[in-house]
């Protein structure tokens, strides 16, 4: 089993997007069994709160189930307990890297890398365009996909 974490700032916008939206992509492929697919926070500010209002509207518009979630922020656990953990732009990378320990086994990577992009997914609290997250995760979700089918992880 796969185990991969969608990381963002508040784990209210982009993280839980994009965990609903791989986790809709894997169920497609027919790969759901072989994933675990979660999301979190590197900051404090939202824990417990649920996704927001935009993220749920985007979704729903999409016809992609929304998972159920309350915000909850990364600790060194699920560092041990994920393969993969994917930031959505550079600020949190950094974030991330600073939270667990310096990322000694290689396991943070942004989200549209996999997309080959260096671009950050925009935070939609800040720009009010979920549209546009919602491109950009569509996107990066597809290139990881496509990276662990080529790998042979799926």
């Amino acid at each position: 089993m796969i185990r991969i974490v969608f990381c963002c700032h508040g784990n209210i916008c982009r993280s839980p997007m994009a965990q609903s939206v791989f986790a809709y992509m894997v169920q497609e492929a027919g790969f759901a069994d072989r994933c675990y697919i979660d999301s979190l926070a590197t900051s404090t500010e939202e824990i417990g709160n649920p996704p927001h209002w935009g993220t749920v509207q985007k979704l729903r518009k999409v016809g992609i189930p929304l998972i159920p979630h309350r915000a909850r922020q990364i600790t060194w656990r699920d560092y041990e307990r994920f393969d993969y953990i994917i930031g959505m732009d550079e600020w949190n990378i950094r974030n991330l890297r600073r939270m667990l320990r310096g990322d000694p086994e290689g396991k943070v990577h942004k989200l549209l890398s996999f997309a080959g992009s260096r671009r950050d997914i925009a935070d939609p609290w800040y720009t009010g365009d979920f549209d546009a997250a919602y491109a950009d995760i569509t996107e990066g979700c597809r290139g990881f996909l496509a990276y662990l089918r080529e790998t042979g992880l799926l």
